[in-house]
């Protein structure tokens, strides 16, 4: 994949004899973002963070590798300065591109990181894209405790209310171009998540909140908006899982990192301007 394979069409001005204005090659161009939890390059977040840099934007990576070195998939083997020289690759020229780890369990850890970031990209910080999430460490009703709820919550739920409340001090209404992207997993669809209930609750607070936040951004001219991504293939679809959960998409294939990714970086730019208050499902029409 290169940076012209990624980047929306090209030229600006009006087409001709269309009356239709194109697309900007850079719609990000001089904003400033964050993107959390992009510490696999096979991740949904490098994927965004690609996006978003092709797009001009300077991005800064989260990381907490001792959260994917202890799941089955295992951490990215490079490690996040391999991430992040992936997303420099694809970078547009001048397009700044940082990372730094936070533990987001952590109560102060969210404000801590927002003012990092920003910092690292020049002072503002335009675009957050919450994509972080604690994975494992949950089961059926009959297997839940105190524990694995608190757990789901602080990371799923608690740090991503935390981290846009810190965004949000460091806004007004005069800056262009604010957007908040929260991530949910479709447990609202179908059954819900029978076999992962802390997971799914704390991701469908976020679902619920959407609106909530919405409207509280509203006066500061940002956007916030949810997407459920629906299986992806980030490394830990394998055996007969893989083949299952492909047979139950139109297309056949999983979703690809890029599928949502692509989503994402559109809701940050000015054409999603009127997008607001929205949990939009990127599913390629799978089937539950």
């Amino acid at each position: 994949m290169t940076y012209d394979s990624i980047r929306p069409a090209e030229t600006s001005g009006t087409a001709p004899d269309s009356g239709v204005p194109r697309r900007d090659p850079l719609p990000l161009l001089g904003r400033t973002a964050l993107v959390t939890g992009a510490s696999r390059r096979r991740g949904i977040g490098c994927a965004v963070a690609r996006r978003l840099a092709a797009y001009g934007a300077g991005v800064y990576l989260h990381h907490h590798v001792p959260h994917d070195a202890r799941q089955p998939w295992g951490a990215d083997p490079g490690g996040p300065d391999a991430v992040a020289d992936g997303v420099r690759a694809l970078a547009a020229p001048g397009a700044m591109v940082a990372h730094g780890p936070a533990d987001l369990a952590e109560p102060d850890a969210p404000a801590r990181l927002v003012d990092t970031a920003a910092e690292a990209l020049g002072g503002r910080l335009d675009i957050l894209v919450a994509n972080h999430a604690l994975s494992g460490s949950d089961g059926p009703l009959d297997a839940l405790d105190a524990a694995m709820l608190d757990a789901h919550w602080a990371v799923n739920t608690r740090s991503v209310i935390l981290l846009a409340q810190a965004y949000a001090l460091r806004r007004t209404k005069e800056m262009p171009g604010g957007r908040v992207v929260l991530m949910t997993s479709g447990q609202d669809l179908g059954d819900g998540m029978p076999e992962e209930i802390a997971y799914g609750l704390a991701k469908g607070a976020l679902a619920s909140a959407t609106r909530s936040l919405a409207t509280t951004f509203a006066g500061l001219g940002v956007t916030v908006n949810a997407v459920n991504p629906g299986p992806v293939d980030t490394g830990y679809a394998v055996g007969a899982l893989r083949e299952e959960v492909a047979g139950r998409f139109p297309g056949g294939r999983w979703g690809a990192p890029d599928d949502p990714a692509r989503l994402i970086a559109w809701l940050a730019t000015d054409e999603a301007a009127w997008i607001t208050g929205q949990v939009i499902n990127s599913e390629g029409g799978f089937r539950r």
